[in-house]
């Protein structure tokens, strides 16, 4: 019976979609892109228009083969890929290959339900050649950017090396970051801390003396100075300090109340639902896409690749009603709140992520899904649902309490001491109502520091009522260099520069850390020595490429070609070749003028610092993993080590650690050596020479045992043994048939395998071909066995299948049933 064809990306989403459309409509899978550039050359015609040779994947050639055949009982051809530009891509090849001679239409939705599925098919449009040129357009760029520049990197740094248009600037600002921790000056200060005996208790900190400012964490700067007009604390200060307030009246000098209210955010995008998938979760942001990806394609949430964060007008309406019903008419907003996404050029799909209408608890799900998909799908329902409730409302409390010291003189001959005003402050929200932090709180980086709404509750307070202390604690304290990126916050940072596109963050990160440019240390992103080079190379001699600017413009501009206000063929003109009145570079130009000025050695090259000697000692990223450096004296980094751990102290405990020019022992006649290596110190017990040797003796002995008859013979029992054992399994193959120990392992284990394991050596064996009985004699008679103890077995068989061909041409048996040949009693079938 012919029916539409209905073609996306998964089969996980054919077979969800396919619920929806039921018998009437055939749902196939595409598997994502079926052509692409091919993987070597640049296919790509720079002189003729930039025209692209596309090629057939290998898993492509199939699924358009299996699709062309569906078409042929096909009444119409519905191409229903995802709604951004990969998926008008995917349309837009399908189309190309498959040829199509039925109407075609265009299917979009960005949620798989049974309205938003219905309302697709009544509302098909044509493919937004807009979209496959912006598309098209990425594509061609990044096998530009990659072939012109990749091979710069391959001869001035290390082979496998890679650079991307977003990759490229991704791994500048990790490497920038980890640049400022290595020039970071640690800065120790002290304060104290007071703890009162009111009811209830709080903590203050020690803010002012004398009127002057205490100097914290954030007075100091990157070269651990303090700012001006700040006072630092030493050890001695704090605990002299401490001693002389516990003698003193407390006071309250100030008391400040402000209204306390907190609006909730907006739903989930793509960014944002990748870093609290990361603070949460712990979730790396690629686990955090193929987990969404599962949702979606089953249909419990929107389209995950979003930049957008509108609720659709259904969805307001379900979602506040949800609110209404679960928490009460009191925790919904007054009106419906709409967000407005602060992306720029935000585009490629028309709703923010969200479970999917009807709406579906998370605990009405919890036997549908395991647990991640649980923990996402919770905290996007929680994220939607308070994005339509009431504020948090509260009062904030900031209090200031102060005393006057009398500190010891420090004269001879006197003890009159100077007294020093120490003012402490404290401060305390108190939540009266709760709001959208009934459902969901956001949570933060740590680089943004503590969160400024959490909860203190203090007492009532009055100014010149005397404050009663239990305890004065002096605390010392040390500055933080910036903390590392974490896949989160590196996605917030790009998406504030606008480099990439949702759909590209995960990859990216995830490739970066493929090409060795970044390794994990719990959450955080570190980067390589390797990284290093490549992005001092990239900063020196093509800045434009990985400028931030620059790369944010170049996606400004790929919107405008998806908008139909820029052409593909001239914006890549400009960028390969160059324009004048331009600002894209002419990457070919800027690659031919800079690769000859590239000085490897001063690329590769780090320094450190200098012994006591004065001799400099300097880290380069080798072949084999990086390696410090003095003068001819070299030491292994073992791979654990950040860069901003690499000092100088470290650098000289790894280049004074043993060497292996000189064994440290023997054992059993082989040397022993004590080594260094990139894992760290290990031990290595003989040479490559020796080893060598030690097999040539192994091999000459293994030929003089094959020379002797008594371990010949010894071996000719062993088969024995082995055939035996094979027998004891009690299988009903024949013997020189069986092809395992055990039926269940016909497939995968022999006879052969039982022989080598009793040290009997392979000899030459060809297995009988999978015929028929007659071709199976004819092959027979020109297959002997040369296995020991076979023959006979081969033998019975070879007559069995004789007499079978007999039979089958009407002949008498050669041997009746009272013979004593092969059929005789006795003798298995």
């Amino acid at each position: 019976m012919s029916r539409p064809l209905v073609i996306v990306e998964s089969p996980a989403k054919a077979k969800t979609i396919s619920k929806f459309l039921g018998n009437a409509f055939d749902v196939r899978a595409s598997v994502g892109h079926v052509a692409d550039l091919p993987s070597k050359g640049l296919s790509i015609d720079v002189d003729n228009g930039f025209k692209p040779t596309y090629e057939l994947t290998e898993r492509g050639k199939t699924v358009v083969k299996d699709l062309r055949a569906a078409l042929k009982d096909a009444t119409e051809l519905y191409l229903a890929t995802d709604e951004d530009r990969e998926g008008e891509a995917i349309s837009w090849h399908l189309l190309e290959y498959l040829k199509p001679r039925i109407p075609v239409k265009r299917m979009v939705f960005h949620e798989i339900t049974k309205s938003a599925i219905d309302q697709a098919v009544n509302n098909p449009r044509g493919i937004d050649y807009g979209l496959v040129d912006a598309a098209e357009t990425r594509r061609l760029l990044d096998r530009l950017y990659g072939y012109e520049v990749s091979p710069v990197l391959w001869r001035r740094v290390n082979r496998g090396l890679s650079a991307g248009r977003v990759q490229s600037p991704s791994v500048r600002l990790i490497v920038e970051r980890e640049r400022e921790r290595i020039a970071f000056v640690t800065a120790g200060y002290w304060n104290i801390d007071l703890l009162t005996a009111t009811v209830p208790s709080f903590t203050a900190t020690l803010v002012a003396l004398d009127g002057a400012k205490v100097a914290t964490g954030k007075d100091f700067g990157a070269d651990g100075q303090p700012k001006k007009n700040v006072v630092v604390v030493d050890e001695a200060r704090a605990r002299s300090l401490a001693d002389a307030l516990a003698a003193a009246e407390f006071t309250v000098r100030s008391v400040e109340e402000k209204p306390y209210r907190s609006t909730p955010k907006a739903p989930f995008m793509t960014s944002t639902l990748q870093q609290e998938g990361g603070r949460k979760l712990r979730l790396s942001a690629a686990q955090v896409m193929r987990v969404a990806q599962g949702l979606y394609e089953r249909g419990y949430i929107t389209y995950m690749r979003t930049d957008n964060v509108v609720l659709s007008n259904e969805a307001l309406a379900a979602v506040r009603a949800e609110v209404g019903k679960t928490y009460g008419a009191q925790f919904l907003s007054k009106g419906p709140r709409q967000y407005s996404s602060k992306i720029k050029n935000a585009q490629e799909a028309h709703e923010a992520i969200r479970p999917t209408t009807p709406l579906r608890s998370p605990d009405a799900l919890a036997g549908e899904l395991n647990g991640q998909e649980l923990s996402l799908y919770r905290m996007i329902w929680q994220r939607t649902l308070a994005s339509q409730m009431a504020d948090a409302a509260g009062t904030t409390v900031s209090v200031r309490i102060g005393a006057i010291a009398s500190l010891p003189g420090t004269g001879p001959g006197t003890g009159a001491g100077s007294t020093s005003d120490a003012e402490f402050a404290a401060s305390g929200t108190t939540i009266t109502f709760p709001g959208y932090r009934q459902v969901y709180v956001e949570s933060v980086d740590e680089s943004d520091g503590a969160d400024d709404e959490r909860e203190a509750l203090l007492p009532p307070l009055t100014v010149g009522s005397p404050i009663a202390v239990q305890s004065l604690t002096p605390n010392g304290h040390a500055t933080s260099p910036p903390a590392r990126y974490t896949e989160a916050s590196l996605v917030k940072r790009l998406e504030e520069l606008g480099i990439g596109r949702p759909s590209t963050w995960a990859s990216i990160i995830q490739t970066v850390q493929d090409r060795g440019y970044v390794w994990k240390k719990g959450q955080a992103l570190v980067p390589t020595w390797t990284a290093f080079a490549v992005v001092g190379l990239m900063e020196k001699h093509f800045g434009n490429l990985v400028d931030y600017e620059f790369t944010a413009r170049i996606e400004e501009d790929l919107d405008s070609i998806a908008r139909n206000e820029r052409q593909k063929q001239d914006w890549l003109q400009h960028f390969y070749f160059g324009n004048g009145d331009d600002q894209l570079p002419g990457l070919k130009r800027l690659v031919a003028e800079n690769l000859d000025e590239i000085d490897a050695a001063e690329i590769n090259t780090f320094p450190i610092g200098c012994d006591p000697d004065g001799n400099e000692i300097v880290v380069k990223p080798g072949k084999y993993g990086p390696y410090v450096k003095r003068g001819d004296d070299t030491a292994s980094v073992p791979d654990d080590l950040t860069p901003d751990e690499l000092t100088i102290e470290v650098a000289l405990k790894l280049l004074a650690a043993p060497k292996s020019d000189e064994p440290i022992g023997e054992l059993d006649g082989y040397p022993v050596f004590a080594k260094n290596g990139r894992h760290g110190p290990y031990v290595q017990w003989g040479t490559a020479e020796a080893d060598h040797r030690r097999r040539r003796r192994s091999a000459a002995a293994a030929a003089a045992h094959a020379r002797c008859r008594s371990c010949r013979r010894r071996g000719h029992h062993r088969q024995q043994r082995a055939l035996r054992a094979v027998r004891a399994e009690g299988q009903g193959l024949p013997q020189h048939r069986q092809r395992g120990p055990a039926p269940e392992d016909h497939d995968r284990t022999g006879a052969a395998d039982l022989l080598a394991a009793e040290g009997v050596p392979p000899r030459r064996w060809r297995e009988p071909r999978r015929e028929g009985p007659a071709a199976r004699v004819r092959h027979r008679s020109r297959e002997q066995p040369t296995r020991l103890g076979q023959g006979r077995q081969v033998r019975r068989v070879r007559h069995r299948w004789r007499d079978e061909r007999i039979a089958e041409q009407g002949r008498p048996p050669r041997r009746d049933a009272a013979g004593t040949g092969l059929r005789a009693a006795g003798h298995p079938p």
